[in-house]
């Protein structure tokens, strides 16, 4: 293989395909990447078995056909290095050789044969969906996941797909977010997508992507890359249980105002107490030693009796930041009963915290 590439360009999807590469063990496959040139396109693939990602280049200048692989780390470092000019990958006696102009790199390749195949698109249903308001829906309940959670099914997002409408779902067990989608459907159906995949597809999904899955696999595709993801295979709780079906009280609050309180508290203090007033609302920290922080804000809440609850900072400022409204409403029951926090389609469920 020799090919004659942009050194902009290869760095820019090598980058791209780092986070697919197994980094525990060097010296197994999946920490290569593979380069294919053939019929005049440049395949770039990577993959720890989980996710992988696949480019398709046409505007690189292809001398010999041929395959490689190469350690990704290594790649990345090499290339990074490199001045922005043309930069020449050439496959001898099983090195990959990185060439330009007076500097010369030679790393050891693998069996491109060992290589694991991505998944084929035949036989899975297609996910008709504009990829973008996709990614930008996954991204707001992304917060809430928490990839560390001993129950795996909690390590990802729930997308169930409903008659005329899509449910996004994201929880940790302590605060849970739901963002309804309005499209069309054909099939109801609910898979669970990884958050490293979720977090991998908020780069990718900006364009005119086809987007298909079974109970197993997502397959994105657009005309320049292709994306898949093993899905999570488990029983996904019961999340329309944990909304409340009734609301006794509603505030409309101002974003910017209460992120302003809950930064002023969390300078000492991961918890608060919010208690809202007729003619304001006032943050307080709720910590074990004797240091304090409060603040007042005056704000028209229409109350007549007083709303005291207790919180943990981030759960409520990570909704906040999710949001492009000036406004939300929080909606209320009792201090000791979960709470709700909705902007449009999204809504947050908070558990809160005794006082």
């Amino acid at each position: 293989m020799k090919v004659f590439i942009n050194k902009n360009v290869l760095e820019s999807i090598v980058t791209n395909t780092s986070p697919y590469l197994e980094k525990k063990d060097l010296s197994v496959i999946t920490s290569h990447i593979v380069i294919s040139a053939q019929d005049s396109v440049l395949n770039i693939k990577a993959t720890d078995y989980e996710i992988g990602l696949s480019y398709k280049l046409t505007n690189v200048k292809i001398v010999d056909e041929g395959t490689a692989t190469a350690n990704g780390k290594k790649l990345l470092d090499i290339i990074r290095s490199l001045k922005d000019e043309e930069v020449i990958l050439e496959t001898m006696n099983n090195y990959l050789y990185i060439k330009q102009k007076n500097s010369k790199y030679k790393l050891p390749m693998y069996k491109f044969e060992d290589f694991p195949n991505f998944p084929k698109v035949e036989g899975k249903n297609k996910f008709d969906i504009d990829a973008v308001l996709f990614g930008r829906s996954l991204k707001k309940i992304l917060p809430n996941i928490e990839q560390g959670n001993s129950k795996r099914e909690l390590t990802g997002a729930l997308i169930d797909i409903k008659e005329n409408h899509i449910n996004i779902v994201g929880t940790d067990s302590k605060r849970l977010s739901i963002f309804k989608l309005e499209t069309q459907t054909e099939n109801e159906f609910s898979i669970i997508i990884p958050k490293k995949a979720i977090s991998e597809m908020q780069k990718l999904f900006f364009d005119k992507i086809e987007i298909y899955y079974d109970e197993n696999t997502l397959i994105a595709q657009s005309s320049n890359f292709e994306f898949y993801t093993k899905l999570i295979n488990g029983k996904y709780p019961d999340y329309e249980r944990v909304i409340p079906k009734e609301i006794k009280k509603r505030l409309k609050l101002s974003r910017d105002k209460m992120i302003d309180g809950i930064k002023t508290i969390s300078i000492l203090s991961e918890t608060m107490k919010v208690t809202f007033s007729k003619e304001n609302i006032t943050f307080e920290s709720v910590i074990e030693d004797n240091s304090e922080a409060k603040t007042t804000i005056e704000y028209q809440t229409g109350l007549e009796e007083d709303i005291t609850i207790g919180l943990r900072n981030r759960f409520l400022l990570d909704f906040l930041s999710s949001i492009e409204e000036d406004e939300f409403e929080l909606g209320f029951n009792d201090s000791n009963l979960a709470f709700t926090v909705t902007s449009k389609d999204l809504k947050t469920v908070l558990m809160p915290i005794i006082l």
